[in-house]
């Protein structure tokens, strides 16, 4: 009887030990992952300039170079975290801001009325709400590039899916895939594919056609195999994911969604926040306005918000807080998360990996090549994850290798968008993916067994499209 007694807490400790890290443990373990790659990667630069058109400095084609080796140093280890939070503390600062102003509304029940209108007016076809929501969120996204505001919209997402009988990772990912493909499909995205377009020198925004094409593509088969795993949770709620995330939070909240009437007040503050978007999107297009000016611009919302709702100023200072509170942790990922991107560039060693990346491409037959450019992007992907940071170093290696196959560089762009986009859906560098799943409360294995069969559909389906754009001369 000893015997078992003793090794049954040894037992519960191996798995405990086992057991999936939380996100902060990830993130730090992914960090020293990065940290190990400076020792085994050498060390190397590109020459540098800067671009006339985008005024951004870019790669110089053919300038890489191996420098003395400088691999991280583990004993910095806490500052390269320290690091990351500096870094990412415009960010950080905008999601905290964001989440206040969101509150203010959300609070007022405007969003909640209108979402739940919507959600009760698709009737007998409850699924059609995920194409809706796929294109909806999916416009901030290939308009002002909205990544980290998606961060809001989760909570609002769960509440709609188990309104309509189906669980969390179907309102998570109603959300985050439509930003995402929203995002990817670049249609006026300036930071990914207006300054990817700058970069290779071709006319800004050009080529909309095929890109909205990209949109209707991925918003067709994503609605689709959404659409696949809602039913079979709605028939059988076993069979979620997070079933025992579901057990935890199911309440009265969702149903009472579809009961929520419309009041004066509530459209007065969706008229605030649509307004707020339409100022970011003008301030975003036409002066270059980027996390400064988009908190301040959210800020507003929120002090307008609370005044049209009939808010005294504590109230608005109340719901203020409490949704800024409920943003830390997916606030805190960002800075963990850019920690990552210190390290590898302390080490010198991500223009290493896009020299290797371009050679290994130039190997390739002709007609693959634009596929080895998309993949190549959708892997650099994983280790850069800013759109315009990426486009800065990939973007003069891509322009030239399109002239060298006879492709057009729009093609290259295009394939550069793709790429940049797709993967940013398992990357946990992705401070819009970590961020969402941390408010949802869903862990990231949990993502990753949901989300990897459509991780493939979308390489596919991007391999496809980069391969026609390259057999029609798309520009």
């Amino acid at each position: 009887m000893s015997t078992v007694t003793n090794a049954e807490p040894e037992r519960k400790g191996v798995r405990r030990f086992l057991r999936f890290p939380h996100t902060y443990v990830l993130l730090i373990i992914i960090t020293l992952v990065a940290a190990a790659l400076t020792y085994l990667i050498p060390a190397g630069h590109f020459d540098r300039a800067e671009d006339p058109d985008s005024g951004r400095e870019v790669v110089v084609p053919g300038s890489y170079e191996q420098v003395e080796s400088s691999p991280f140093n583990p004993l910095f280890f806490p500052m390269a975290i320290v690091e990351g939070f500096v870094e990412a503390a415009d960010i950080i600062f905008f999601i905290l801001i964001l989440g206040g102003a969101f509150q203010i509304i959300m609070s007022s029940g405007a969003i909640h009325s209108l979402t739940g209108r919507m959600a009760k007016g698709f009737g007998r076809s409850p699924v059609l709400v995920i194409p809706a929501f796929l294109l909806t969120l999916s416009i901030p996204g290939f308009t002002m590039g909205m990544s980290e505001e998606t961060l809001i919209f989760v909570p609002l997402g769960i509440l709609v899916a188990r309104a309509l009988g189906y669980d969390a990772m179907v309102g998570t990912a109603m959300v985050l895939l439509g930003t995402t493909i929203g995002f990817t499909s670049g249609i006026f995205n300036p930071f990914n594919v207006g300054v990817a377009q700058a970069i290779a020198d071709v006319p800004i925004f050009s080529g909309a056609g095929f890109r909205f094409l990209v949109l209707l593509v991925l918003i067709t088969v994503t609605s689709l195999w959404l659409i696949r795993y809602a039913r079979k949770v709605k028939l059988d709620p076993a069979k979620s994911i997070v079933a025992e995330l579901e057990q935890m939070q199911a309440g009265e909240d969702a149903q009472e969604l579809l009961e929520q009437k419309i009041q004066v007040r509530h459209i007065l503050a969706v008229a605030t926040l649509v307004g707020g978007i339409a100022l970011l999107l003008w301030g975003i297009n036409v002066h270059d306005w980027y996390l400064m000016e988009m908190s301040a611009v959210f800020f507003g919302v929120g002090i307008v918000a609370g005044f049209v709702c009939g808010y005294g100023p504590s109230r608005s200072a109340e719901e203020f807080v409490k949704g800024a509170q409920g943003m830390i942790m997916g606030a805190l990922i960002i800075g963990f998360a850019r920690a990552i991107i210190v390290v590898l560039e302390d080490g010198a060693v991500v223009d290493t990996i896009a020299d290797g990346a371009a050679t290994a491409i130039e190997a390739l037959p002709g007609p693959v090549q634009i596929v080895g450019i998309f993949i190549f992007q959708a892997l650099f992907n994983l280790v850069i994850a800013s759109g315009s940071g990426q486009a800065t170093v990939t973007m003069p290696i891509i322009a030239p290798m399109t002239d060298v196959l006879g492709l057009e560089r729009q093609t290259g762009v295009l394939a550069f968008q793709l790429g940049d986009g797709m993967t940013n859906i398992i990357n946990p560098m992705q401070t819009s993916l970590m961020g969402s799943l941390a408010v949802a409360g869903i862990a990231l294995q949990k993502w990753f067994r949901f989300i990897w069969p459509l991780l493939l559909i979308w390489l596919t389906t991007g391999a496809l499209l980069v391969t026609v754009a390259a057999l029609i001369q798309y520009s």
